[in-house]
């Protein structure tokens, strides 16, 4: 089948699971990646007995803001959302960028308060997860809890890689740091790691990586130039990404 039709056929499998609020842990396609990865089918409908699933997002809708108090953490089911903080000068600088099987929202565990925002870049379906009835499960499933310690442990690598990436590389190796992450994120997802859709736009892409508009379009155009890969619009196929990958080391 050609990759096309693989993206394609990936894509309708998880909209029809990820969309539907009716979707238990059980069924769901990124469940070997959230929080149920490991559990039992007995413990899993445990986990799943304490979500709340809601109606979808909506585009630009806000999951949370800064200062609201801390109650849940969101499992991502589809869609992709971006977090933020406001800086003391008024300005939005973005922190982040979660996709399906991701969870977000732990910022407020430290001192019950949400420290950043994070609203929908694209319509989505979000598992709402109560921390306290978390916890609760969490001392009762040990492997639950282990789960959740390495996706706070993934959240604190991914936080330092950024500010190492910020503090250290080029504007070409931000980007290609970036689009290699959400090449590794989509093959997690059992998604093509060469072909995806960039879910964000090229303004977000600079907020994030602390570069103008300009330099990400010179860059990006660069790289396609130099054939590492090809980008129509949103669309981003990597063609050399062992190539890629050397650039960073």
């Amino acid at each position: 089948m050609p990759a096309s039709e693989t993206d394609n056929l990936a894509a309708d499998i998880e909209a029809a699971c990820t969309h539907n609020p009716n979707v238990s842990c059980g069924d769901c396609r990124l469940s070997g990646i959230c929080l149920p990865l490991a559990l039992g089918s007995s413990d899993i409908d445990h986990l799943d007995n304490i979500i709340q699933r809601g109606r979808p997002l909506q585009r630009h809708a806000h999951l949370f803001r800064e200062g609201d108090e801390f109650k849940a953490v969101y499992a991502v089911r589809s869609g992709t959302l971006k977090a933020y903080r406001v800086t003391d000068s008024g300005n939005e600088q973005i922190t982040g960028f979660y996709l399906p099987g991701e969870i977000l929202g732990l910022d407020g565990i430290a001192d019950g308060v949400h420290h950043s925002s994070a609203y929908a870049l694209e319509t989505a379906a979000i598992c709402e997860i109560p921390f306290e009835a978390l916890e609760e499960l969490g001392r009762e499933l040990p492997q639950l809890q282990r789960n959740f310690l390495r996706v706070m442990s993934r959240e604190i690598s991914e936080d330092q890689q950024l500010i190492t990436l910020l503090g250290k590389n080029s504007a070409t190796e931000r980007i290609v740091a970036l689009l290699l992450s959400l090449s590794s994120r989509n093959a997690r997802r059992q998604l093509s790691a060469t072909r995806f859709r960039l879910p964000m736009s090229r303004s977000d892409i600079g907020n994030y990586l602390g570069l103008t508009v300009e330099t990400v379009s010179r860059t990006l155009t660069r790289l396609q130039r130099d054939q590492l890969l090809r980008i129509d619009n949103r669309e981003v196929e990597l063609l050399a990404a062992p190539e890629l990958t050397a650039m960073l080391n």
